[in-house]
């Protein structure tokens, strides 16, 4: 199957390393033009635009805070001049900040949260609203599509990961809560949840191979372009008729591997 976004206009935030990067890579190689997104990691971000340009696509840097509401809007305004419209919005960043509960400060707990669950209300809520605003540009059956990023611990609990796993699990519900919303609109909403990976932000738990494939029966950790290419997928005419729901990445972890001899 051939994907195709020739003529669509790409954000992605967090898109400097990790999953957002590949995401990135993926959607220019398919024609979209991307916006990079990123917060701090302005090096990472050119260099993830570099690799773009030198591959024939399109692609800038763009920075923004997403949980910041004026970063987020001066950002589809930025996208929106370059490129002309905003057809994709990929809600990817993330982060986290572990503790044991009792240990977790407020300060850690609000970051994570603003972030992974905030940031993604402020920046699909300018997904729809430039969606509407723009109507159809003619360059796919959506006038939009939003995809959302969770994470397996959206239905796994995490201990030592609290505000986290609160974030993922939030962020599966306000993906379905604004699915059944928008779809009359003909705006497309999904998400993505990813097990284990092998990124930046993962590298503590996928230290421990051995371990940590006792809780992954297909036998292998995930790699970024796993995800990516589920994401493109996604995002695209491909899969038209598929509107609030989560595909989930993670070589069966969330099956309860535990259970497989009856507990």
């Amino acid at each position: 199957m051939h994907i195709d976004l020739t003529g669509q206009a790409a954000i992605i935030t967090g898109a400097s390393s990790g999953l957002g990067r590949a995401a990135a890579i993926a959607f220019a190689a398919a024609g979209a033009a991307v916006a990079v997104n990123y917060n701090s990691s302005e090096d990472k971000a050119r260099e993830v635009v570099d690799t773009i340009v030198q591959a024939g696509g399109k692609a800038f840097a763009c920075a923004a805070d997403t949980s910041d509401e004026g970063a987020v809007i001066r950002m589809f305004d930025e996208t929106a001049k370059r490129f002309g419209g905003v057809d994709i919005v990929f809600a990817n960043a993330g982060m986290q900040k572990d503790a044991a509960y009792a240990e977790m400060t407020i300060a850690d707990w609000k970051q994570v949260i603003d972030v992974n669950l905030t940031g993604q209300f402020l920046v699909t809520r300018e997904a729809v609203r430039r969606f509407r605003q723009q109507g159809d540009r003619g360059v796919s059956r959506a006038i939009g599509k939003i995809l959302f990023m969770s994470s397996v611990h959206e239905v796994i609990p995490w201990a030592g990961h609290a505000n986290y796993a609160a974030s993922k699990g939030g962020s599966g519900m306000l993906m379905r809560t604004l699915a059944q919303e928008v779809a009359g609109d003909s705006i497309r909403v999904n998400g993505i949840a990813p097990g284990a990976i092998a990124t930046a932000i993962n590298a503590d738990a996928t230290a421990d191979q051995d371990k940590l494939l006792e809780l992954i029966p297909y036998g292998r950790v995930g790699d970024p372009d796993d995800v990516a290419r589920a994401a493109l997928f996604l995002v695209s005419d491909a899969a038209d008729y598929i509107v609030g729901s989560t595909l989930t990445i993670d070589g069966a972890m969330s099956l309860y591997p535990g259970f497989r001899d009856n507990g």
